[in-house]
């Protein structure tokens, strides 16, 4: 594995991934859960925003109050299961910028299909993190990083629930520049590409389509 994987194993993220991944967890259920995982995900992605400080007053006595530094960081959610991941990561930081990037797999190639990109402004000043629940193959994650690297982004890092050990190796070839950040590391993919044991199609779960 790569030097640039980050597996966060806190209790809390094991135990709501397990509920994550029973078949009988319905779709409210799963969404919450997601939402749930996002936050504590957030938590360790973001350990390492710079601070800086400022006078404020408090009840009791002025300070000088450690507040964030620069430019305001920018989740980019890749269409259409990532956000499940930003929904809960907004909440934590509101004032994030927002984009997206909507790909969906060919059936037959597997390879990822551009349909939708949205990305704010100097998006080279901010920090970029990118979102999806699964690291499957990782052809949707690469192509993702490798628009958002076209569009000036620099400082890039990856958010998933589940990734597997080849799409982890794939994605590191592909961006050994960009850390990657997930619950779990499976056993591997399928013969469909899906990862095992995983918890199947998370976009199919969150909405209840198929």
């Amino acid at each position: 594995m790569t030097d640039m994987l980050t597996v966060v194993d806190h209790p809390l993220v094991q135990h709501k991934l397990s509920l994550l991944r029973e078949k009988t967890t319905s779709s409210a259920v799963f969404r919450q859960l997601l939402r749930e995982l996002s936050h504590l995900l957030a938590y360790e992605v973001l350990r390492d925003l710079p601070l800086t400080t400022k006078p404020i007053e408090t009840p009791v006595a002025p300070m000088n109050a450690p507040v964030l530094e620069g430019k305001k960081l920018c989740f980019v959610s890749i269409l259409r299961a990532g956000n499940g991941l930003l929904d809960g990561m907004l909440e934590l930081v509101p004032l994030a910028r927002v984009g997206h990037i909507g790909l969906y797999r060919d059936p037959e190639t597997l390879t990822a299909v551009e349909y939708y990109l949205k990305l704010p402004d100097n998006i080279s000043e901010r920090l970029v993190i990118a979102v999806d629940p699964m690291l499957a193959t990782a052809n949707s994650a690469i192509a993702a990083i490798t628009q958002l690297k076209a569009a000036g982004a620099t400082r890039i890092k990856f958010v998933c629930v589940l990734a597997a050990p080849e799409g982890i190796e794939r994605f590191s070839q592909a961006h050994p520049d960009v850390p990657i950040f997930t619950a779990s590391v499976d056993e591997k993919l399928n013969e469909h590409s899906y990862i095992v044991p995983g918890l199947g199609d998370a976009g199919d779960r969150m909405y209840g389509t198929k």
